[in-house]
């Protein structure tokens, strides 16, 4: 026959006492502890990784928005005799190192940018003269698209209401919309804002550019936004 160990006959026989010792035991209460607050402070320090990677991005797309205006702003063919022109290719070459710089959010998938040139139509009025894009995100100009104000004076340009960018006479605007679908580190539920992030950036024409046109060449694909 099964002899059963002293301490559990001991049991049987002061049960109380057992549950005594039991509830006056606290040699565990700190492995406790730990055990019950460990999801909290990871939650937190997830959270927190989170919330520091979603700002670096953030403040990486207005970055881009803003260097990619700039550089849109200075790019063209210098010309002794003629107006600096620019071609489908310094476009082209402007998103590549958009993309190259940025790589580690691969604006290519990720994100869409948007270059509009701004200008005065012939009454005086603000028209986007044309608008070239790159990236593989869904995301429509949020301030306007190539033609609009090509006649009057009821587009009132480019941007938020409350900073409206307009272009002078005899010149243009390199005005830059960027969107970046958000990838998150952990998970989408812990985003601390939208999705999409955006961002604007916009420069003045450096020198003297032929307005006319974008000028072609052979060989050489167009960024259309189509």
């Amino acid at each position: 026959m099964m002899t059963l160990p002293s301490s559990f006959r001991s049991c049987l026989r002061h049960p109380i006492a057992v549950l005594e010792r039991l509830r006056a035991d606290c040699s565990g209460l700190a492995l406790m502890e730990f055990a019950f607050s460990l999801p909290i402070f990871m939650g937190a320090g997830l959270y927190g990784a989170e919330l520091a990677n979603y700002a670096t991005v953030k403040m990486n797309v207005s970055q881009t928005a803003l260097a990619l205006a700039d550089n849109a702003s200075r790019i063209g063919e210098n010309g002794v005799l003629q107006d600096i022109r620019i071609y489908e290719s310094d476009i082209n070459d402007l998103f590549i190192g958009a993309d190259y710089s940025n790589r580690k959010l691969n604006l290519a998938t990720n994100g869409r940018i948007i270059l509009s040139s701004l200008t005065q139509n012939s009454s005086g009025g603000q028209w986007i003269q044309w608008q070239r894009c790159t990236g593989a995100l869904s995301h429509a100009s949020s301030y306007g698209n190539a033609g609009d104000g090509a006649v009057g004076t009821s587009f009132a340009g480019m941007g938020p209401a409350s900073s409206r960018i307009t272009a002078a006479a005899d010149t243009a605007v390199m005005f830059v919309e960027v969107a970046y679908r958000y990838q998150p580190l952990f998970t989408d539920a812990w985003l601390p804002g939208p999705e999409i992030i955006t961002a604007v950036g916009a420069f003045n024409v450096r020198d003297d550019r032929d307005l006319t046109q974008i000028y072609t060449e052979s060989g050489v694909t167009a960024s259309t936004c189509a």
